[in-house]
C-alpha cells in the first residue's frame, strides 16, 4: 500500500529541493542594489490610500469559506471515486450511500447560503 505513494514522495522530495535550490541561487547570485522605489510597495501604479489593515466586508470570508468548503467536497470525492469500484466489492451500495449523503449535505449548506444571498456582491 505505502509503495503506491512513493512516486508522491520523490515528488515531494524534487519540489522542496528545487525551492530551496532556486531560493539560494536567487540570493547569492541575484542583484543586491537597493533603492527606494524598488523597495516600496506597488499597488496599480500610484500610492496606497488606505491603510493595509483595514475591515474588509464579510461577503468576502463568506465566499471564501464556500470556496473552501466545496474545495474540500473535490479533495474528498477524488479518492473515493478512485476506488469506488474496491469499495463496492468490500461494503457493497453502503461506499454509494455515504458518499450520496454527504454531497446532499453539502448541497443543502449550497442553497442555504444562496438563499441567504451570501453570493450576491455588490
Amino acid at each position: 500500500m505505502l509503495a503506491n505513494y512513493f512516486p508522491v514522495l520523490i515528488f515531494m522530495i524534487i519540489g522542496l529541493v528545487a525551492g530551496i535550490l532556486f531560493i539560494t541561487l536567487g540570493s547569492v547570485l541575484g542583484p543586491k542594489r537597493h533603492y527606494h522605489e524598488k523597495d516600496t510597495p506597488f499597488e496599480c501604479g500610484f500610492e496606497a490610500f488606505e491603510n493595509a489593515r483595514m475591515k474588509f466586508d464579510v461577503r468576502y470570508y463568506l465566499v471564501a469559506i464556500l470556496f473552501i468548503l466545496f474545495d474540500l467536497e473535490v479533495a474528498f470525492m477524488i479518492p473515493w471515486a478512485v476506488v469506488f469500484k474496491d469499495l463496492m466489492a468490500e461494503t457493497g451500495a453502503y461506499a454509494f450511500w455515504s458518499m450520496f449523503v454527504f454531497i446532499v449535505i453539502l448541497t443543502v449548506g449550497f442553497i442555504y447560503e444562496w438563499k441567504k444571498g451570501a453570493l450576491e456582491w455588490e
